[in-house]
């Protein structure tokens, strides 16, 4: 079943990505990014609703707790990051550098967790960087003038994603996913419209 929620989780990610380049073309990425945060937290808190594990919050334990409020900060700066490069780059190659974050995830989740790297993930590992290096090196002659502070923001935001992942996964044993998402989302928002006041947005 994790398989199905994966796949829906990378077509989700890849609207996302399209639907983000539209909407801040004229909008300042952080504020763009803080509106966002807003449509998310009313969302996962309405699945904790719907899967009714508000009433385990009183169970979780302060470990578990820091690790997601940990989380929900490297999420919200991963989201920061993500969104300043769309502004400022192209998504076929801010997206593959965000997503080439499953190379360090993957190297940490064997560093922390303690999660094996078989050789054909190895392999899978060679084949995705490979893969971002050419879809990030093709010249394209009409952005020969664009920004290039985008790949800075992508790289930043594909570290953050992978400490998002490790510092999830730690924290979210023991907890509903849909209560973790939801507390996880509120540091988010948090950060994100401190951001936006600090930038007077």
């Amino acid at each position: 079943m994790w398989v199905v929620f994966a796949f829906g989780s990378a077509l989700f990610a890849g609207l996302t990505a399209i639907l983000a380049k539209i909407g801040i073309r004229n909008t300042d990425s952080n504020l763009a990014t803080a509106i966002r945060t807003l449509v998310i937290l009313l969302f996962s808190w309405l699945m904790v609703f719907i899967v009714g594990s508000f009433d385990t919050i009183s169970s979780i334990s302060s470990h578990t707790l820091i690790c997601l409020i940990l989380s929900g900060i490297a999420t919200g700066a991963s989201w920061i990051c993500y969104f300043k490069a769309l502004q400022l780059g192209d998504v076929n190659k801010v997206a593959p550098i965000d997503k080439s974050s499953i190379i360090l995830t993957m190297v940490l989740a064997f560093i922390i967790l303690g999660e094996t790297i078989t050789m054909l993930k190895f392999i899978a590992m060679i084949a995705i960087g490979t893969g971002t290096f050419l879809m990030i090196t093709k010249k394209s002659v009409e952005n020969k003038h664009l920004d290039r502070r985008w790949i800075i923001y992508a790289i930043l935001s594909a570290v953050f994603a992978s400490l998002t992942s490790i510092l999830g996964k730690i924290g979210i044993v023991g907890v509903e996913s849909n209560l973790g998402t939801a507390i996880r989302t509120i540091v988010v928002l948090i950060m994100a419209w401190v951001v936006v006041f600090m930038s007077k947005k």
